[in-house]
């Protein structure tokens, strides 16, 4: 059922088998899963997730290449309601565990906002990041060509940037890492901060030795037209000449509604779970781009799968077992 400021009233006295936090893809394969598990599951979804970076999915299994991440996320939104799940567009202010329930506050509306609070025995954590974007004084020309032919995914997009001339464009000396590795796709590189961060000299050294360009002064302007890339003008004038190019200047974790619980094991921003996705709190999984591991679309999935079947077996075991009463005797 979708769920809106007109409807989440008929839900308040719910209690859910399980909440997932995000739609995304990670979140929607675990609510697929739940719901023909037959649990009763809600997805919240803030919205502007991850995929909308993904303007063509090109390494996902039996996925037409050109296929948007958009299209995936209306798909499996559909799907997901259609097998039962309930699914609703908030925000998750705070979660609040009771003991044998969590409280999942939520902001509906942007404008005159309440805050409904939903119920469940189980947190399916799958809000995931959002990646940092060099800050011009017109995004707009950021958006056009962010997802397009300026990457913010090497293990996804390298491909697409074989033998071309990049930009790397990080906001941290440490970031600056990266083209290092970017080198397997393309030795064509020239390193960017944006006026962001100081480089060794011991930094520079390492570039000069690889052949690769620095130039620390800020970005005016990406240039191209129809979100392909011609170039990165700078501040000062100077045009790099460039084809694509790397954002690496890390995400934004949306993992704060978690920060209050206690008994969770984080690694810096990301949580630790076992192989069924299963945080250090035994009511709390955590999939995709939240946990530590490899984010990509196909793990996030996998994880939604594993979570999903792991809640279904922990109430399954704890239930009676259904009988044929007619034929007891």
């Amino acid at each position: 059922m979708k769920l809106s400021s007109k409807n989440y009233e008929s839900r308040l006295d719910t209690v859910y088998d399980a909440i997932v936090v995000g739609g995304g893809m990670g979140g929607l394969s675990a609510a697929i899963y739940l719901a023909r598990y037959g649990l009763k599951c809600l997805v919240i979804e803030k919205g502007k997730g991850r995929s909308i970076w993904m303007q063509d999915l090109r390494n996902y299994l039996g996925i037409d290449p050109d296929a948007p991440g958009s299209d995936l996320i209306q798909h499996g939104t559909k799907q997901a309601i259609n097998w039962g799940a309930d699914h609703l567009r908030a925000f998750v202010e705070d979660v609040t565990d009771e003991g044998d329930t969590f409280a999942v506050k939520v902001k509906l509306g942007r404008k005159d906002s309440i805050y409904p609070v939903f119920r469940s025995k189980y947190l399916i954590a799958a809000s995931g990041v959002i990646d940092v974007l060099p800050e011009l004084e017109d995004m707009q020309n950021v958006y056009d060509y962010a997802g397009y032919t300026l990457h913010v995914c090497m293990i996804c997009d390298g491909f697409d940037m074989w033998d071309q001339k990049a930009v790397l464009i990080a906001g941290k000396e440490s970031q600056i890492n990266a083209a290092f590795v970017l080198n397997w796709f393309t030795p064509y590189i020239t390193v960017l901060t944006h006026g962001l961060c100081t480089v060794s000299d011991e930094m520079k050294q390492k570039l000069a030795d690889h052949g690769y360009p620095l130039y620390e002064g800020a970005i005016a302007r990406f240039v191209g037209e129809k979100h392909k890339m011609q170039g990165v003008e700078l501040e000062d004038g100077t045009f790099i000449e460039a084809t694509t190019g790397l954002i690496n200047m890390g995400s934004i974790y949306h993992n704060k509604y978690l920060k209050g619980i206690e008994g969770l094991e984080w690694d810096g921003e990301n949580l630790v779970t076992n192989d069924m996705t299963q945080t250090s709190h035994e009511r709390i999984f955590a999939l995709g781009d939240l946990k530590k591991g490899l984010n990509q679309v196909s793990v996030a999935v996998a994880d939604g799968t594993l979570a999903a079947t792991q809640i279904w077996r922990n109430i399954r075991r704890k239930s009676e077992p259904r009988k044929w009463v007619e034929n007891i005797k």
